[in-house]
């Protein structure tokens, strides 16, 4: 007979990372067109720690216990009516429809992608958001591959949505900038990126790199970089931000949000997959957490950039054949 609860993460008021809980929960059940997850692994995105200190909730209580996550990779184990592309056993990766830090998680089958063997867990679990918010957002500013000729500056270079965004730019020919602290510039010349670093001063390392400008920006960061980047830039129109929605309305700036206008998983993984499996994509994964510590994978969030992509494992859902990346470990830290 089928488990008729599992495990959640939970938090019960807007708060400090010590709101996190694992507690005991219902079982999901996949309603028509949707499937059940048993999830291996979940990544870690900045925006649910903003979520769960409430910053997005313009001061509404929180209603109910909620949980987080939408970037998972796992093996189907049940399916709702009508769903014909993927079947119990099959191991995927991409979007879960909500609570991705869990043991068992729904999604719609157009939200994911099968997992090739040679894409180890973790990683699967940490490219699903970031990949498809750079995809998006490269392509609101026309950097499309061939991009010879075409000089793209991103902020947050070393970032989860940033790490994807420099490279695959590199990819499609465009000559790529990218800000970051410098622990993570050696990273970025290896990929192909002129690294500069950020804080005072940072305009004046572009404009020494690139004198005449550049083609187009996109601020993964949010320091208050919009201005000295619409100067770059030669105006707003070719500037999108995804971390400062604030000054993006005063300045004309595109501020893009996946939930409005994400593009379609199969769409962007047709380009993304043979990139990670031919290593043109590399996705550093710095810390492996077991589920139960989601309040501690949220203070490494937010105490700094750790260095590469944070995942939630689930030990229950691991078999031998379970693989992840080497990391440094999280004690280490």
């Amino acid at each position: 007979m089928p488990p008729q609860s599992s495990r959640a993460i939970r938090f019960h008021r807007y708060g400090g990372p010590d709101e996190l809980g694992l507690v005991d929960v219902p079982m999901p059940e996949p309603a028509a067109g949707e499937v059940r997850l048993r999830v291996v692994a979940a990544g870690v995105n900045p925006v649910e720690c903003r979520i769960r200190r409430g910053d997005l909730a313009s001061g509404t209580p929180l209603p109910a216990p909620r949980g987080l996550g939408t970037d998972v990779a796992g093996v189907v184990d049940a399916v709702g009516a009508g769903v014909e592309e993927l079947v119990p056993g099959d191991e995927v990766f991409g979007r879960a429809l909500c609570d991705g830090y869990a043991e068992h998680a729904i999604a719609v089958p157009s939200d994911l992608i099968a997992r090739p063997a040679e894409l180890p867990w973790d990683v699967a679990a940490s490219i699903a958001i970031p990949g498809e918010t750079a995809f998006r957002t490269l392509g609101l500013l026309g950097v499309v591959a061939p991009a010879g000729g075409t000089t793209v500056l991103v902020h947050g270079a070393s970032g989860g949505v940033g790490t994807v965004a420099v490279q695959l730019a590199v990819l499609r020919g465009a000559r790529v900038l990218g800000t970051a602290g410098e622990a993570h510039h050696e990273r970025l010349r290896q990929a192909g990126v002129e690294p500069v670093a950020y804080g005072d001063g940072w305009l004046e390392r572009v404009r020494a790199l690139a004198p005449d400008g550049v083609d187009a920006v996109l601020d993964a960061a949010g320091r208050g970089v919009l201005p000295g980047s619409i100067a770059l830039a030669g105006g707003p129109d070719r500037v999108v931000t995804i971390a400062d929605r604030r000054d993006a309305g005063a300045l004309g700036v595109t501020y893009s949000r996946g939930l409005v206008s994400r593009v379609p998983m199969a769409e962007v993984f047709a380009e993304l997959l043979p990139a990670l499996r031919s290593g043109g994509i590399v996705v550093p994964v710095a810390v492996h957490l077991p589920l139960a510590d989601a309040a501690r994978a949220h203070r490494i969030s937010e105490g700094g950039h750790p260095g590469g992509r944070i995942v939630l494992t689930v030990p229950s859902a691991q078999p031998g054949g379970i693989r992840y990346t080497a990391s440094t470990p999280a004690s280490s830290r």
